[in-house]
Formats: structure tokens, C-alpha cells, sequence
């Protein structure tokens, strides 16, 4: 079974879901859209992300 993972704000909305496929590949989507497809990407490409996020590059 592949490993999910779920955040959402702080009022319980805004919620994404991150989710582990096969092929080092990552699957990311909105919950509250669910007849959106999802974005996948490969899993380097996520893990630069995350670091990214965690050096503060996103912040705005």
C-alpha cells in the first residue's frame, strides 16, 4: 500500500494530500477537489521542494 500523508490549515480547510507511488514518483492533490487530477512529480523533484520550503525559499 503506498504511504500517504495529509496537512490542512488551521481551520480544518485547505487540506492537500501527498502520497507515494511507484517509480520514485510523488502524487499531490487537493482533497477538497477531488475531480481534479492529481500532480505528479518525480520524488527528487518533491524532496527539493520540501528543502526548499523548510530553507525559507517560498516565504512571501
Amino acid at each position: 500500500m503506498a504511504e500517504s500523508v495529509s496537512h490542512s490549515g488551521a481551520d480544518g480547510g485547505d487540506c492537500i494530500e501527498v502520497v507515494r507511488l511507484s517509480g520514485d514518483r510523488i502524487g499531490i492533490w487537493e482533497t477538497e477537489r477531488p475531480d481534479l487530477a492529481p500532480w505528479v512529480v518525480r520524488g527528487s523533484v518533491f524532496r527539493a521542494f520540501v528543502l526548499g520550503a523548510k530553507d525559507g525559499e517560498f516565504d512571501f
